[in-house]
């Protein structure tokens, strides 16, 4: 074949191959026309009523008290376009569709847009959704995203487009939409939230209700976002002026406009806050409209008796609180720690009282938690080897590296101001104060020594292990984030409290045991998720500390709110320096219950403590749910390490020690009894920076302490302190205890029985001993077969002993032995073998 014939066979080749191609492609676009062609678009009457098919129905744990039925009383009302305010309508179209009256039903970029954002998942779950495609979305087809079911929504849009006006579609849209909770259409949305109806609407309250349909709960104007909801309204705003729908000037006094919303109208809903609180949850996870149409049977963690308990103690106290101490609010949170369930959610005293904005999730929202935060800190501090008798001084001292030990600046650069020498809440100082007493009394200054010894960065780290989400950089807040500078929830906090309370073991908070659809398929159960986020041990040790009533009576006393004679209950309050919050959050180890009092506005309580605002509600609400739990322990935290620098042991005085027998006051030996060891420091008192490297506490004492820009400033409140609290010096023993030796043990032997003895399986012996002893003898004790069986006090010290409670009775023979005390510690033993037949 000749290169012309090639080329020209090429070339038919390649035409053949395109006319093949457009011809499937004509094939393929016609099977669609015909698909697209046999589509029936409904009767247009169809859009006049909108119906709820299956509505969610919310249930407490039993799944016997129906909290709160989501769209049993659904509100619709019809109205014409012209009745709707036409700043809404342009609202409207501003933030939804801003080239509504442009496009034919759909907006090409905007679908190309979304199709390679979905491009990976094989579904159609971005935005881009014109304000027809919605109408079509809402009354014709399914909700669910998929490529057939968004194919079929591009069609009819088109298709819808042509069937009816752009007012048509957008009075349908206005009509259907959801604006909140049963509100549907923007007539039900103006009387539900200003009283008006939808033709009376002003320019900011219109910008208001354009906002909701996004997130109708995450934007409710009586839910905790108010907030968000100004930026989006603000955003409408905005984006009206971008379409020339109004001026800068009128945008700018609707941004500055106060509107009021009306107060909420009371409905059949029991715990409202958790129910709310439960909606978010299901609107975040499933959408709105599987809540609409899907029949969810939901069955929650709440313990409705607890729930209906807290909120008349929380109620009651409350308004007694607003009197008393101008703290007029309370909110309450229980959590089961071994689940993470949320056994109760007091947001307010009462959900419906506008007022204190009620509606008002106080145990969602974000305020500082004052000295509830400590324990975190002391906790750090523990992982790190600080243990509970790590003693620190409670002393003034100047924390702020660039200013003199006195508080005073060191040089022109810096500001008197920015000197930071803070006080406990008493203006006392205790002076040398172990961290077990220091947190069981919520001392200021040990807090905040603490938290530097611990670092702020790794204390930080520990709250979010344990649970709370919303803390920022160490840079954000500095050493006052031990005072509670930091804010968090409340929730939060609670659940928090729950890894001390499981032994160092998180569990995700949770409000929900199971969701079920209309067939009765289970779409979501409850999961145990749990992680060990805190050493046990650090844990026991904060639980051992916050239970410690005798470590906190100083501050509280002896029989304050915070004791419950004979059970075990941890508790830390806590309380903002500027009055505005009072919290108190306590545990057991099969519940957690969080309490916080205040103002919604924010405005300062009496000047009073939290064990006296908060307390009281508190110790009501324990007091009814210790009645139904049991009589749980605390476990007991592993003694303190010995092999620990003394200094991190409570020796304050020094870290260098020496152990002295107690009775002859003498050097001990090997010889010396452990009860009657005492170590004792070589005097050379010290701020705890000139022993410690805080970057390695454990490990050897720096060899340089100025060198830590806190050292200073430390050092010189102790040393200005042992001015008046001189301590004795140390003069250490040359000579050995001579009480507990050798020769002083008491000399033991047998009169009874003889090795030669022979006695039955099912004998009793009464063995009897001859001593001979520096220091009268205290008791003897036996033991058979090596297992403690009888003490005598009196000589000749014979014993009742049955060979028929030996552990092995088909042995031949038997060991007795018998162990003399005498009144000093010093014991001698003897132990003899007799046959049994």
């Amino acid at each position: 074949m000749t290169k012309h014939h090639r080329g020209l066979f090429s070339i038919l080749k390649n035409k053949n191959a395109v006319l093949m191609i457009a011809a499937a492609t004509l094939i393929f676009c016609g099977i669609i026309f015909l698909w697209f062609a046999s589509f029936k678009l409904p009767d247009i009457s169809t859009f006049e009523q909108r119906k709820v098919i299956q509505s969610t129905k919310i249930y407490d744990r039993t799944g016997k008290v129906l909290l709160y039925d989501v769209f049993e009383d659904v509100k619709n009302a019809t109205i014409p376009l012209d009745k709707i305010s036409f700043y809404l309508r342009n609202a409207t179209v501003a933030i939804e569709d801003s080239n509504f009256y442009q496009h034919h039903g759909i907006r090409p970029t905007s679908i190309l847009r979304s199709m390679l954002a979905n491009l990976t998942t094989g579904s159609f779950g971005q935005g881009g959704s014109t304000i027809t495609q919605q109408v079509v979305k809402n009354t014709i087809l399914t909700k669910d995203k998929t490529i057939s079911r968004k194919l079929k929504e591009w069609f009819l849009a088109v298709k819808l487009e042509q069937v009816l006006s752009k007012e048509q579609i957008l009075e349908i849209y206005l009509n259907e939409n959801p604006y909140g909770g049963t509100i549907y259409g923007v007539q039900e949305a103006s009387q539900t939230y200003f009283n008006k109806n939808a033709s009376d609407l002003t320019l900011a309250e219109s910008a208001y209700i354009a906002s909701l349909p996004q997130a109708p709960t995450y934007y409710s104007p009586y839910g905790n976002n108010r907030d968000k909801l100004e930026a989006r309204k603000n955003l409408v705003l905005d984006r009206m002026v971008e379409n020339k729908f109004i001026t800068q000037d009128e945008a700018n006094k609707a941004k500055k406009e106060k509107v009021e919303f009306k107060a909420q109208e009371k409905t059949g809903i029991k715990a409202p806050h958790f129910v709310e609180y439960i909606k978010q949850y299901l609107e975040d996870k499933y959408g709105q409209t599987m809540m609409q149409e899907n029949g969810l049977k939901v069955i929650t963690t709440l313990d409705y008796d607890l729930q209906q308990k807290a909120e008349e103690i929380l109620k009651k106290y409350a308004l007694e609180n607003k009197v008393k101490f101008n703290a007029e609010n309370a909110a309450l949170v229980a959590i089961d720690p071994k689940t993470g369930q949320i056994l109760a959610m007091v947001g307010s005293r009462d959900y419906f009282d506008k007022e204190i904005d009620g509606n008002f999730n106080v145990t969602i929202a974000h305020r500082q938690p004052g000295s509830t935060f400590k324990p975190f800190v002391y906790a750090t501090a523990f992982n790190k080897g600080y243990t509970p008798d790590t003693v620190v001084f409670d002393l003034p001292t100047e924390f702020q590296s660039t200013c003199d030990p006195e508080g005073k600046p060191k040089d022109e650069s810096t500001k008197p101001e920015d000197c930071y020498m803070p006080e406990n809440y008493d203006g006392k100082y205790a002076g040398p104060v172990a961290l077990r007493d220091a947190l069981a009394q919520s001392l200021n200054i040990p807090a905040i020594k603490t938290l530097y010894l611990a670092g702020i960065k790794d204390s930080i780290q520990t709250a979010r292990n344990l649970g709370i989400r919303s803390l920022s950089t160490a840079d954000t807040y500095g050493l006052t984030l031990v005072l509670g500078g930091g804010e968090v929830s409340l929730l939060d906090m609670t659940g928090a409290y729950g890894v001390f309370a499981n032994n160092g073991v998180k569990n995700i908070t949770n409000p929900i045991i199971k969701i079920e659809n209309s067939n009765g398929d289970v779409i979501e159960s409850f999961t145990q998720n749990s992680d060990e986020v805190l050493s046990k041990q650090t844990a026991l040790q904060i639980t051992n500390i916050l239970a410690d009533n005798k470590a906190r009576t100083p501050l509280y006393g002896p029989n304050s709110t915070l004791y419950f004679p004979g059970r075990d209950v941890a508790v830390k309050t806590g309380t903002t320096n500027d009055y505005k919050d009072t919290w108190i959050i306590g545990y057991t180890p099969s519940i957690v219950v969080g309490t916080w009092a205040g103002n919604n506005n924010n405005s300062p309580m009496e000047k009073k403590v939290s064990g006296q605002i908060v307390a009281p509600m508190w110790n009501a609400v324990m007091k009814e749910i210790l009645k139904t739990l049991p009589d749980e322990k605390f476990e007991q935290p592993n003694p303190i390490d010995p092999s620990l620098k003394p200094i991190l042991r409570g020796f304050w005085k020094g870290d260098q020690t020496y152990v002295v027998d107690k009775i002859s006051g003498k050097l001990a030996t090997n010889l010396t009894p452990e009860e009657d060891r005492l170590e004792k420091p070589i005097t050379n008192v010290h701020s705890i920076l000139y022993w410690v490297d805080k970057n390695n506490p454990t490990g050897p004492a720096p060899t340089d302490p100025t060198q830590d820009a806190q050292f200073a400033s430390w050092e010189y409140g102790v040393q200005k302190w042992l001015e008046t609290h001189p301590q004795a010096s140390t003069t250490i023993p040359t000579d050995f205890d001579n009480i507990h030796t050798e020769a002083n043990r008491p000399k033991i032997s047998f009169m009874t029985p003889q090795v030669t003895s022979i006695y039955s399986t099912d004998s009793v012996i009464s063995p009897k001993v001859f001593i001979s002893a520096t220091y009268p003898i205290k008791k003897v004790e036996y033991y058979l077969d090596g297992v403690y069986a009888y003490e005598s006090t009196l000589p000749p010290y014979s014993a009742p002993i049955k060979l028929g409670d030996r552990e092995n009775k088909a042995s031949q023979s038997a060991e007795l032995k018998a162990v003399a005390y005498d009144m000093v510690g010093n014991k001698g033993e003897i132990l003899i073998n007799f046959k049994i037949q």
